[in-house]
């Protein structure tokens, strides 16, 4: 009885280590990882991401309480940064690469290998003839291999004791296709891995922010602290950013008689690095599908919308005009909501405290073509043919000296509730319009301006994403295509002249078609001069 040798723990933990890493680089191993990869990324979609909407984030977590606070401790609201999808991304490259490296010395040591020697029976292939020929076995051979033009091909001679056969030396011919299709195999998953590493990469060092530009003014210029949003990789601190800066000339809408968008285009004028060291503007029209280019950055043109124009003239005669964007609640005919706020002159009050009480609040709604229910303000057509607005006008501590940030969107109702902010009046109002106040300040409506929502995008590793998807489409189309195929040849010679040709065939992949393509294969290899034996 043999006792059984025990192993030292280093072995152990050396032969456990190499099983795991086995497992974790086949392609089974990594099948499963990219499916879990698409399950983890499904909650970055359902649900809204801290890094993109932090209200509505805030809002969901709030609305469903220690649900929603459990599922934030499981970083489900930053998914793409959080450790398990990280951990996954990782495990995925890692098998990729793993799985890929062996096979692809294998499929390269494969091209420097002749094809197998022929074996000794044929008749077993699952494709098989005979045919004869007049020619010796030799220049039969010469015809064979002609006829496989596009094969890595090879001849042997065989003596006759080792083709067991009593005449001259036989000559056998193997020959090989479908190379490609491991290869285009290969493509697919080495680009797959470089998609991982460029998505990769592109989150470390890109950015993104939006931002609302109101036809007329004076634009913005390409740094962090200019955007409505921002969000910035890793390693991208909102410095050092791309140098440009845009305005929008004219922002122009234009929509169908029922009310569906024909056309946005943003006319705008920008400085590039060399018009600003230069101080020379350059024209481009931003449309939907057509951004504007630029020092490595895109800009798109995401979406359209009105700002309205008011002029509140205080008792001293001091005027503030404002313009400020609506947000559009009905994305149909674009009835918009909105606040703005005024800060009232420092000569026409005595004390900061007084000046702060007096400052001008208007929250409401704008229609570009007003329709009206009695008082209720509604909008009938997309297109700005009659503005008008529907507003509250309150009077008091806006809050725009307390520190705090504000919703441009409405006002603070934390304010208004605790009675800082009291409502003056409410009033329809069209363009040239105007209310005046009990304390004689007078409130007009001035119009509305076309807005463009923009956004500006910078990923140094978009271009490299699309060369590996290009990758993985070409390796994929390769790969279900090419089908891999082997054939064998012996020729033997007769004993009174000519040749008898063995040959079979294999299909190494699918067998579609292949009866019919043995069939014509054989006849091309037996050339004109061949008959068919069996």
């Amino acid at each position: 009885m043999t006792t059984p040798v025990k192993q030292s723990p280093l072995r152990r933990a050396v032969a456990a280590v190499r099983n795991a890493w086995r497992s974790l680089t086949s392609m089974k191993t990594a099948l499963v990882l990219l499916f879990l990869l698409a399950v983890a990324a499904m909650p970055g979609a359902l649900l809204p991401q801290r890094d993109v909407e932090a209200e509505a984030t805030a809002k969901w977590i709030a609305d469903h309480g220690r649900l929603g606070e459990i599922m934030d401790e499981l970083q489900f609201f930053g998914v793409f940064k959080s450790v398990w999808f990280t951990s996954i991304y990782a495990l995925l490259f890692v098998s990729l690469v793993g799985c890929i490296l062996p096979r692809t010395v294998e499929h390269f040591r494969a091209l420097r290998t002749p094809p197998v020697a022929t074996p000794r029976n044929l008749s077993r292939m699952p494709r098989h003839t005979t045919r004869e020929s007049d020619q010796d076995p030799e220049a039969a051979a010469q015809t064979v291999l002609a006829g496989l033009r596009g094969w890595r091909k090879i001849a042997r001679v065989e003596k006759a004791a080792e083709a067991g056969t009593d005449g001259g030396a036989t000559v056998t011919v193997s020959a090989e296709k479908g190379y490609l299709r491991e290869a285009g195999n290969l493509i697919f998953h080495i680009s797959l891995v470089g998609i991982l590493i460029a998505i990769g990469v592109g989150q470390q060092f890109s950015y993104e922010g939006s931002r609302i530009v109101i036809a007329g003014d004076d634009g913005f210029c390409n740094t962090s602290s200019n955007y409505d949003n921002f969000r910035a990789g890793n390693l991208v601190d909102g410095t050092g950013l791309a140098p440009f800066c845009l305005k929008a000339d004219e922002v122009q809408a234009t929509f169908l008689p029922n009310a569906q968008p024909d056309m946005f285009r943003t006319m705008a004028s920008y400085q590039d690095s060399e018009g600003l060291r230069n101080d020379t503007w350059k024209k481009y029209a931003i449309e939907v599908n057509k951004p504007l280019r630029m020092e490595g950055v895109r800009v798109y043109m995401l979406g359209h919308g009105y700002a309205g124009t008011f002029t509140v003239t205080y008792p001293n005669g001091a005027v503030r005009t404002q313009t400020m964007q609506f947000a559009p609640q009905d994305k149909v005919n674009f009835l918009s909501s909105g606040a703005l706020r005024f800060d009232p002159p420092a000569e026409l009050y005595r004390t900061e405290d007084e000046r702060r009480t007096k400052q001008i609040g208007i929250e409401g709604l704008l229609a570009p073509t007003k329709q009206l229910d009695g008082t209720l303000l509604t909008s009938r057509f997309p297109a700005p043919n009659d503005p008008a607005v529907a507003v509250d006008i309150y009077q008091g501590d806006t809050g725009l000296d307390t520190g705090k940030p504000q919703n441009i969107f409405s006002l603070s109702r934390d304010q208004i509730d605790s009675k800082r902010l009291e409502k003056k009046a409410r009033v329809n109002l069209g363009v040239g319009q105007s209310t005046t106040l009990e304390d004689g300040t007078q409130v007009r409506f001035d119009g509305v301006t076309n807005f463009a929502a923009l956004q500006v995008s910078h990923n140094p590793a978009q271009n490299w994403t699309l060369v590996f998807a290009i990758g993985m489409l070409g390796g994929l189309i390769v790969s279900l295509t090419v089908r891999r195929r082997r054939v064998f040849v012996r020729l033997t010679p007769r004993e009174h002249g000519g040749t008898v040709m063995e040959i079979a065939g294999l299909a190494r992949t699918d067998e579609a078609g292949w009866t019919e393509d043995f069939e014509a294969l054989a006849d091309r290899l037996v050339g004109p001069d061949g008959e068919k034996v069996a």
